[in-house]
């Protein structure tokens, strides 16, 4: 990691930075927000969330200051910007079971409490990889996570919809019970005022694309670990979802619940070497300099550092 782009704080450092801020709302059954096998306390939302709403409520200010300046400049024009509410979008991106999940709904959780009066909502970008049947047509089920196992331009649209018009713009949902986009579903999101988008693509590059998702975010946020230590939660989480499979024949993990657990974690051993290690090695990780945030994770999935870029 480049240390000039970032300065590197510890969370004692960082939760000195929200003293004199405004006191964020406590988070009730903090336990459902808690991704499977993730770890959160009520002191880490102090220690590390408390200051982060802090600087998002510093960075949507800066936005509309920027907004009302700009409308104030172009003001008799008919420029798009000034034809539309924009919301102010935060990209989370990170590894598989690194804990981006929670990051985002913890996120959500505090962003609506500490703005009541604004309507905050959470995606993630699971439901515009492309159907199993299409990876399987397309030969690349084995590089689901990937970034040709998306529809990117799906994905581009509906962000440019959600940056630009008013009124309700459909997504497709995702299910990880059965492990495949629910063909012919959608969810509906109407005009946000902060809206959070979580995904393992959100900082990437594409090839041969002239728009990124990355374009429309106002702040994004990287969950960073060892890799060594997300093998570790993956495994760990593989094992407690064949355990919740076992009595559930519609589940995506019944089959391998079913064998001897020791096959199973070959699978999974195998599935994270050559698809999700990869991936992070040559997707995900080079995205992280790109980010504004960074949250470290230990061993322990605690936050023992948090990086601000610099500029």
């Amino acid at each position: 990691m480049s240390l000039e782009m970032f300065t590197r704080y510890a969370p004692q450092e960082w939760q000195k930075l929200h003293q004199e801020g405004q006191p964020i709302p406590q988070v009730h059954e903090l336990a459902r927000l808690v991704s499977l096998n993730d770890r959160l306390s009520q002191a880490d939302v102090a220690t590390i969330y408390a200051p982060m709403i802090h600087y998002l409520d510093m960075m949507m200010t800066y936005q509309q200051a920027y907004q009302s300046a700009k409308y104030q400049f172009l003001q008799g024009q008919n420029h798009p910007s000034l034809q539309s509410h924009q919301p102010f979008v935060i990209g989370i991106s990170g590894s598989v079971a690194v804990g981006k999940s929670t990051t985002a709904r913890v996120l959500h959780e505090l962003l609506s409490r500490t703005y009541p009066e604004r309507k905050v909502a959470l995606m993630t970008t699971d439901g515009f990889l492309y159907p199993n049947a299409e990876l399987i047509r397309r030969g690349i089920l084995g590089r689901k996570g990937f970034p040709d196992s998306y529809d990117m331009p799906r994905l581009l649209d509906f962000m440019q919809r959600i940056k630009t018009s008013k009124g309700p713009v459909s997504y497709p949902v995702y299910s990880h019970q059965v492990y495949d986009v629910l063909v012919g579903q959608e969810a509906v999101m109407e005009d946000p005022d902060i809206l959070i988008v979580e995904g393992i693509n959100v900082l990437q590059l594409p090839q041969n694309q002239k728009l990124y998702v990355s374009d429309f975010f106002d702040v994004s946020i990287y969950i960073d670990a060892n890799p060594v230590h997300i093998q570790r939660w993956y495994m760990e989480r593989f094992e407690l979802l064949l355990d919740l499979a076992k009595q559930d024949p519609h589940n995506y993990y019944f089959e391998l619940s079913q064998k001897p657990r020791e096959q199973a974690r070959q699978y999974a051993n195998e599935a994270w070497q050559t698809i999700n290690l990869v991936n992070l090695i040559q997707n995900i990780a080079p995205t992280r300099e790109r980010a504004d945030l960074i949250l470290h994770k230990a061993s322990n999935h605690l936050v023992d550092s948090i990086y601000v870029r610099n500029y």
